[in-house]
């Protein structure tokens, strides 16, 4: 259970560091929230005025310059309020819009394995309604609250400056409804902490179904996930009574309060008045709407203090991810350019989890403009090499050079720029083609695009689409089959102009037509260039300059297709049970 303590003004004063570009605004918000205090007590002022001067002596001259007085007041209240409101805000959607930017921007930069442990639809909650949760701090929390205390430490000392004895009534029902909105706000704070948890739960929930609602229909499984679904749903709506339960308490109490004082005010004030004592008419109609205005922000404020925690609550969310510790090191001062392709992984050791060894003790050369090819079980580790190379993760010991240089040693963007990787599942944006194959690179024209479609032989196939590059291939690229996919992923590694190519299984999914445009593609596209090739099919393996044969994490042979058939060892053996269909031993 979080802390019940009512405010953090650790995190609150991190949070206003937010607000440096924007300080002038932050001051006239500021000044306008003083002005309206200071206008607030002016109404009931002259309306007291009005009454004992110009209604009961019945001077109708009198009334008007009154009436014309309060609304210049009223006109002043008006042009305050909307300033207020407004740039309060503007200013809470300039914080949100730069806090959602670092957000993003460090999300970007995550190693692979904190997205390996995290939930993409809690990421999303965070990103998308926690951080909009954080502008009514500014738009309808902190300053509303500065505006309200404010305007009731303003009408506190007017009340007492006009009659101490009124004043005295209306302050002895006060401590009565200060205690409940302390008693409220610690309450609210526990159950919107509670609230943010249910609804990042939801959020993963339903990103995770739809997004993996073919495996759903697939199996049948609906019935189990409506099951899962309603129960997660319960705990939400749970979590929404116990706040609705805890403004239903206290409204009442609040209100009940101020009718209290209203009573005592009209009883005590009226019969003062009625006796010809200090208290006049006037003065007893102008403390009612006095109580009124002290007592209603005091409720506003509870109200609204819990629109502060809710926000506070998400800061909190949010700068627990921005505290993260988890993006790749990128200290390199070398840029990576026109690399010549050379590959040296030195007694290489990787773990995912520790004590749990993927990787040992890989070592390997691929010399510039060479093609290797590495087979192996599932779980071998071949991908995991491809996952080092890109430095999506760090390796636990050992050293990776190109071009003689540690990895380490480049620029992040510099090394992956020139590394172009196709893999096996290809993701693809609900974009148009052009844009996939881009990546909305302006670096890279449509001519470029265009001829190097004509290049490696997939022209045909986008010709024939609707829209041609401009076909939209929605969410995933759930309009192109898994070969046309493939085949996209393979032409936006092609236009990058990579120094090294990586295809990670690229072909293991694909129809044979598609294997042969790609095949055809492959040849293009590797030829002079460092190519490292994780195939299942035949014909890529073949024409390798080297296979490196992996089993559990280690290397156990290397040689040419032709050198490894003819041991008796581990190659030749995978080779009988996964590829003997394709072409007989013999050949």
């Amino acid at each position: 259970m979080a802390s019940a303590n009512a405010f953090d003004f650790k995190l609150f004063k991190r949070l206003l560091e937010f607000t440096k570009p924007y300080r002038l605004v932050f001051y006239f918000v500021a000044f306008t929230a003083l002005i309206l205090s200071g206008l607030a007590i002016l109404r009931p002022y002259f309306l007291e005025r009005t009454i004992d001067e110009s209604i009961i002596p019945r001077d109708p001259s009198g009334l008007i310059y009154f009436i014309v007085i309060m609304l210049g007041v009223l006109v002043l209240e008006v042009i305050f309020q909307f300033s207020f409101i407004f740039y309060a805000n503007w200013l809470g959607q300039h914080i949100i819009k730069d806090l959602r930017i670092s957000l993003f921007d460090l999300m970007m930069r995550f190693k692979m394995k904190y997205f390996d442990t995290s939930s993409v639809g809690r990421l999303t909650t965070r990103a998308v309604n926690d951080i909009e949760t954080i502008s009514s701090i500014f738009s309808q929390g902190l300053f509303m609250i500065i505006a309200d205390l404010l305007k009731m430490a303003a009408i506190a000392t007017f009340m007492l400056y006009q009659s101490w004895r009124l004043s005295l009534i209306v302050f002895v029902i006060l401590p009565l409804i200060i205690v409940a909105t302390r008693v409220f706000q610690r309450a609210m704070k526990v159950a919107f902490e509670e609230v943010r948890a249910q609804v990042a739960n939801l959020n993963s929930f339903v990103q995770e179904r739809i997004t993996g609602m073919k495996i759903v229909q697939v199996f049948a499984r609906e019935q189990t996930e409506y099951k899962q679904f309603f129960a997660i749903n319960e705990k939400h709506k749970k979590a929404w009574i116990k706040t609705v339960w805890y403004n239903s308490i206290f409204f009442p109490i609040a209100e009940m309060a101020s009718s209290v004082a209203i009573g005592l005010l009209v009883w005590f004030g009226g019969l003062n008045a009625a006796a010809n004592g200090v208290i006049t008419l006037g003065l007893v109609v102008a403390f009612i709407e006095l109580a009124q205005m002290l007592f209603r922000p005091l409720r506003q404020i509870a109200d609204k203090f819990n629109t502060l925690q809710m926000g506070m609550v998400a800061a909190k969310r949010v700068f627990e991810i921005l505290d993260t510790k988890a993006h790749i090191v990128n200290q390199g001062a070398r840029v990576l350019k026109n690399t010549k392709g050379a590959i040296v992984f030195k007694n290489v050791c990787f773990s995912y989890l520790e004590g749990e060894q993927v990787l040992n003790d890989i070592s390997f050369t691929v010399q510039p403009g060479e093609t290797i090819a590495i087979v192996g079980a599932t779980g071998a580790g071949k991908s995991t090499i491809i996952n080092l190379l890109n430095r999506f993760y760090e390796i636990n010991s050992g050293s990776i050079l190109i071009d003689g240089v540690s990895i380490k040693d480049y620029t992040l963007e510099s090394l992956r720029d020139q590394i172009g990787v196709v893999l096996q599942d290809v993701f693809l944006f609900a974009d148009t083609i052009h844009n996939n194959i881009s990546l909305n690179n302006k670096d890279i024209t449509t001519q470029e695009i265009h001829q190097a479609a004509t290049q490696i032989g997939v022209s045909k196939f986008i010709d024939s689409l609707p829209g041609k590059f401009q076909y939209n291939v929605k969410e995933r690229g759930v309009m192109l089959s898994s070969g046309q996919r493939q085949l996209i992923a393979f032409l936006r590694a092609y236009v990058s102009n990579p120094g090294i190519l990586i295809l990670d299984e690229a072909t293991s999914s694909v129809d044979s037509y598609s294997e042969q445009m790609i095949q055809t593609a492959t040849d293009t596209i590797t030829k002079d260039r460092t190519s490292i090739v994780i195939a299942h099919r035949l014909a890529t393996i073949k024409k390798a300059d080297k296979i490196l044969v992996m089993d559990a994490g280690k290397i156990v042979e290397s040689g040419t297709h032709k050198e490894l058939l003819k041991k008796d060892g581990y190659y030749r053996t995978l080779y009988k049970v996964q590829f003997s269909t394709e072409k007989n031993l013999e050949d």
